[in-house]
């Protein structure tokens, strides 16, 4: 019977194995099973490519700034912030529209460019949260393990790397999605190549934009591409701990209107939490889901079709909810208003006590005698000046 010393590969092992990842992502020489079985921990050697992109951002230092630089690398991150949202989440996590098998591919190298490995990795990895939703199985819920590893520290570690292809059979049977799947770095280097093409052609041929090939591979690919890998994460960190709950899922999923913003409508994470199946996540058209309206416009191309609705009776629960929780808050505000009567008075004098005290020092101090006129003004001062300000609205 082998120990477990003997049974932990030996550091060659893990080392020649991270390596020949950086090339074949289903390279697993013990089996994906036991790598997926191992304790968490950081893979250094593996995490290279990840130190190098944010360590790129760095270059901006030598390579300086040009309007079309910043606005390529903004106009880049919300493009495949879309291709995140849109197409590796709505798409292969969730199947919540359909495409053909061409658009699917199409859709895949898109998806690529965002340099958040495979769809099919992705995919194996989301559904797999949504099975195990802040529960110890969450590979990166912030309940289970902590914010910052929840945000950035789970893909660094050797058991979540391999893609269990079994649970995804339904996106495994289609060879070149396995195959897009298995080389995830082909589409990045050659995504990276471009923009560097782009900023070389830019400086030969529209010299007056200010910017060349250099400049626009570190603003248009690694200072996008990090911004881009942050803003998804925030939704693995912050969407199970910050916002509001309109629905009773079982786990602490929440919707945040600030994290809509940041990742083109995914902030509705409640709502998504309670049903996965529809292609928005804004239930309302309060709130802002542009990745709903980019595959709403996508769908008029025909590439895509049979987007998926929120069911009525989804619609229904989350009305009563709304209700129940303005009669909660109503609630509270009338116990607020009831525990703070007895200070209407006290509070409004006391506050213009404090304004005459603290201008005193700037008018010559009143004689004795007129001590009863300066009390008559303050209390004046009381009953006609103080306003009560309405209690701040939550986000």
């Amino acid at each position: 019977m082998s120990s477990p010393a003997s049974s932990r590969p030996s550091a060659f092992s893990r080392l020649s194995t991270a390596l020949l990842q950086w090339i074949d992502s289903d390279h697993t020489p013990d089996g994906p099973d036991r790598m997926r079985n191992e304790p968490d921990r950081v893979d250094w050697i593996r995490c290279i490519p990840f130190i190098v992109l944010h360590l790129g951002c760095l270059g901006v230092i030598w390579t300086g700034a040009s309007a079309f630089a910043i606005g390529a690398a903004i106009v880049l991150y919300v493009v495949r912030m879309f291709a995140v949202t849109g197409i590796y989440h709505r798409y292969f996590s969730h199947k919540t529209y359909s495409t053909s098998r061409v658009g699917q591919f199409l859709l895949a190298l898109w998806g690529g460019t965002t340099v958040q490995r495979g769809a099919l990795w992705w995919a194996y990895h989301h559904r797999h949260h949504h099975q195990h939703s802040d529960e110890p199985e969450d590979a990166h819920s912030p309940h289970v393990h902590g914010f910052w590893w929840s945000h950035i520290g789970w893909i660094t570690s050797r058991r979540n790397f391999p893609t269990d292809y079994s649970t995804i059979k339904d996106l495994a049977k289609y060879p070149e999605l396995v195959w897009l799947n298995r080389f995830d770095t082909v589409v990045p280097l050659a995504f990276a190549l471009a923009i560097f093409g782009l900023g070389a052609a830019l400086e030969t041929w529209a010299p007056s934009l200010g910017t060349d090939r250099w400049q626009m591979l570190v603003w248009g690919f690694f200072v996008s591409t990090t911004f881009l890998f942050h803003g998804t994460s925030c939704i693995n960190s912050m969407a199970h701990l910050m916002g509001r709950r309109r629905f009773n899922t079982s786990d602490d999923s929440r919707n945040s209107f600030i994290l809509a913003v940041i990742c083109l409508g995914e902030g509705w994470h409640n709502n998504h939490h309670r049903y996965q199946s529809s292609t928005r996540n804004g239930f309302y058209w309060w709130e802002i889901d542009p990745t709903y309206y980019g595959l709403k416009m996508l769908s008029w191309t025909g590439l895509i079709w049979g987007l998926k609705p929120v069911p009525k009776s989804i619609m229904e629960e989350a009305a009563r909810a709304d209700h129940q929780a303005s009669i909660v808050a109503a609630q509270h505000a009338q116990h607020a208003h009831a525990a703070l009567s007895p200070l209407k008075k006290v509070v409004p004098a006391a506050a213009a006590i404090a304004v005459a005290t603290a201008t005193s020092s700037q008018v010559a101090l009143p004689q004795k005698a007129e001590g009863p006129a300066i009390h008559k003004d303050v209390t004046e001062q009381a009953e006609h000046g103080a306003k009560q300000n309405p209690p701040p609205r939550g986000v």
